[in-house]
């Protein structure tokens, strides 16, 4: 069985066809279409028409990608920068109506239960309790669970980009003050959650995400042309360095230095700020940067429970506003 997934980020539309062999989504082919929605959407703002007109158009060519490998109708989302947007049903349905493609949205705890299976997948059983951080453009998931799925998830409006527009905007590099304000945002938003991780004292901590893997790099790791075996981890005294040196350089320069990208160099610091402060207040000195994450999420729910699950996600999507955000769930306390 031949399946695709397309993935619409706040940067980046990215397709995977895979072939389920075994239980395990093996990759056949992947590509990706550079948007930059984040760059051209402000929090709280409505996608431009322009905008809509190039997402629509890089879904069908993923769409018309996939169907050339040999793969039925993409799995196809969006994350936060679509989900928050006032304009989010005229986005899916002028993508569907273009495209033939159901694009959806997903609740960002069902985002962050689906890159909790794709790590739990990745690292093993022996792995034990474990805590999983990812920092996307609009939001960042925290999870922590002991079996196949999370205990619990929550999903915070502290994405990378989101918080340079809003704390960096027109300073570059950013004052000191601004730093400092965005960090005392990051510990009032993640108390609650901090609290809930310390309490659980996960075994292994893992850190999914472009951002994460640009930063990982950035305080060591090796590069991705040593391939996905390679073990990559990263400390929390080397980001907090890291903070410091992405503090202290414009945009321009950090696109210079190791695993920072120019397209994701003005928001490396807000993400830098956001993982070490997450990191210190949940007491996780160590990650290790794993290399799947949601799109192999959604592929391995596909394979082991069918597309009912998929059927299901799709009909949130048909009511005639967005779901209320669900910030925080906590699963039945264990004994």
């Amino acid at each position: 069985m031949r399946i695709s997934v397309v993935d619409v980020g706040s940067n980046t539309v990215r397709l995977v066809v895979a072939d389920a062999e075994a239980g395990v989504p093996l990759p056949v082919h992947t590509a990706k279409w550079r948007l930059r929605l984040a760059e051209q959407v402000k929090p709280g703002a409505a996608i431009p028409g322009e905008a809509v007109e190039r997402l629509a158009e890089a879904v069908a060519d993923a769409s018309r990608t996939a169907a050339r490998w040999g793969a039925a109708g993409p799995l196809a989302f969006a994350t936060a920068v679509v989900r928050n947007a006032p304009n989010r049903e005229e986005v899916l349905h002028t993508v569907r109506d273009r495209t033939g493609v159901a694009l959806c949205t997903l609740p960002g705890e069902v985002e962050a239960e689906l890159t909790f299976l794709g790590a739990r997948r990745w690292m093993g059983w022996r792995s034990g309790p474990l805590a999983l951080l990812d920092i996307g453009g609009g939001s960042l998931e925290v999870a922590f669970g002991r079996g196949r799925l999370p205990d619990f998830v929550a999903s915070l409006p502290l994405g990378a980009a989101r918080l340079t527009h809003e704390f960096f905007e027109g300073q570059d590099p950013p004052s000191p003050e601004m730093v400092r304000a965005l960090r005392r945002r990051v510990r009032h938003q993640l108390r609650d959650v901090a609290a809930r991780i310390r309490w659980e004292g996960p075994r292994t901590a893992v850190v999914t995400s472009r951002t994460f893997q640009q930063l990982g790099r950035l305080c060591g790791a090796a590069p991705g042309r040593h391939g996905p075996f390679e073990e990559r981890r990263m400390d929390r005294a080397a980001l907090r360095e890291a903070v410091g040196r992405l503090a202290a350089l414009p945009a321009a320069e950090r696109a210079r230095l190791p695993g920072i990208s120019a397209p994701r160099a003005a928001q490396s610091l807000a993400g830098a700020v956001v993982g070490h402060t997450t990191m210190k207040l949940t007491g996780i000195r160590t990650v290790t940067v794993c290399p799947w994450a949601i799109r192999e999420g959604v592929l391995l729910r596909h394979i082991e429970d069918g597309a009912s699950w998929w059927a299901e996600i799709t009909r949130l999507n048909e009511s005639p506003a967005p779901p209320e955000p669900v910030p925080l769930r906590i699963a039945t306390a264990r004994n």
